[in-house]
Order: structure tokens, then C-alpha cells, then sequence
């Protein structure tokens, strides 16, 4: 499929690429990974913006395709090659400044997807931008987006939660489609010398 995957790609995944990379921001200095690269979509425009960027796809073909792509646009900031939401095999010299995924994390369960979000949090990137099919409302089984026997989208509440857990706040909710959309998720920083008060008030 990697050689005619870009020919396919929808309206909303061409939407989708656009939000990611818009909202990535990289600054020059910046490490962006992308998960679930495959043919380069969203790490090839990046590679423009950051001093690198790192792909990770289960797919060797798709890794080709991006490879390829990245030698005909004369890119030497972008490196690919197999990873995953769990083993993301970020090499040890390389600190995550953005993370970003598009259309990759709907074929996890739900827990799958807490758990691939806790692995991205525990590299530290100040932000992580996910386009994906997600729920924003109840679908239409009769309009489904996705493909029940292979996807399993979870609702923007869901994921949004898992974010939190993880220690980010959701900056940027943009829908594309009903099931469709891109969450924009910052590291929440503590406020140095803040401190709780926890003690009860007096009637004086």
C-alpha cells in the first residue's frame, strides 16, 4: 500500500496533516518527533521548521516512501525508522522538545492509548499534537468515518483525560469532522514556591 498510499489519503487526513504541522510550531533549535510517520506527511514539513526530526512507523514500506521524499527534498535533519506508540526508539542523544501522531493512535484500545500517551509524557516534550478520529459526539453507525473491524476511536473526553493524567492540559480542541479532529496538549509546569493551604478558617 506505501507506494499509492498518499493518492488515498482523504479530505479530512489532508486537514488533519495541515492542523498538526500548523500547531507543532517547532522552534529552529527543536527535536520533533513524529509517531506513526508513515510516508512523511507531517516530519517532512517539520523537518523545514526544527533542527530535527525523528519518524517512527511499523512500516518499513511506508518508511521507504518517507525516505525517499526526504532525499528528493534534500533533507539531512530527518531520520526514520521502525518504532511504536510503546517503543518509540528514541535514540539516547536526541531530547523531545514536540511530539506529534496523525491518524495512527485510533488503532489502539482505549488503555493502549493511555498507556502510548504516558510513555510520549514520560520523554518530556512541552507539547504533543494529536490528529486522529476521535468521537466529539455520539457517531452515526450508519456514517461510520472509521472501520469498526480495525479502528477503535476514542471520545475527545477520553483522550483528553488521558493528557491530564499524564500532565498536560489541552490548549487547542480542533474539529475537522464529527469524528474527526486535532487535541493540542502542553506540559502542565508547577509554580515554583507554590504551596497548598490546606488549613481550615476561623471564626474570629
Amino acid at each position: 500500500m506505501a507506494a499509492e498510499y498518499d493518492d488515498e489519503e482523504s479530505d479530512e487526513y489532508r486537514a488533519c496533516a495541515s492542523l498538526v504541522v500548523e500547531h507543532a510550531n517547532p522552534h529552529p533549535r527543536d527535536t520533533v518527533l513524529d509517531l506513526g510517520t508513515g510516508t512523511g506527511a507531517i516530519a517532512l514539513p517539520l523537518a523545514e521548521e526544527a533542527e530535527r526530526v525523528i519518524g517512527r512507523d511499523i512500516s518499513e514500506g511506508m518508511l521507504d516512501e518517507a525516505r525517499a521524499k526526504a532525499a528528493d527534498r534534500g533533507l539531512s535533519n530527518v531520520e526514520f525508522g521502525e518504532g511504536r506508540f510503546r517503543e518509540p526508539s528514541v535514540p539516547e542523544d536526541a531530547a523531545v522538545d514536540v511530539v506529534t501522531t496523525n491518524f495512527a493512535m485510533h488503532h489502539l484500545s482505549d488503555d493502549e492509548k493511555r498507556e502510548a500517551i504516558g510513555v510520549i509524557a514520560d520523554l518530556g516534550p512541552r507539547r504533543i499534537v494529536l490528529g486522529d478520529v476521535m468521537f466529539f459526539g455520539a457517531p452515526d453507525p450508519e456514517e461510520p468515518f472509521y472501520s469498526p473491524e480495525v479502528d477503535d476511536p476514542a471520545t475527545v473526553g477520553t483522550l483528553a483525560d488521558a493528557f491530564t493524567d499524564a500532565g498536560y492540559a489541552l490548549t487547542a480542541v480542533e474539529p475537522v469532522h464529527d469524528q474527526v479532529g486535532v487535541l493540542v496538549a502542553e506540559r502542565v509546569e508547577p509554580v515554583e514556591g507554590a504551596t497548598v493551604d490546606t488549613s481550615v478558617g476561623e471564626d474570629s
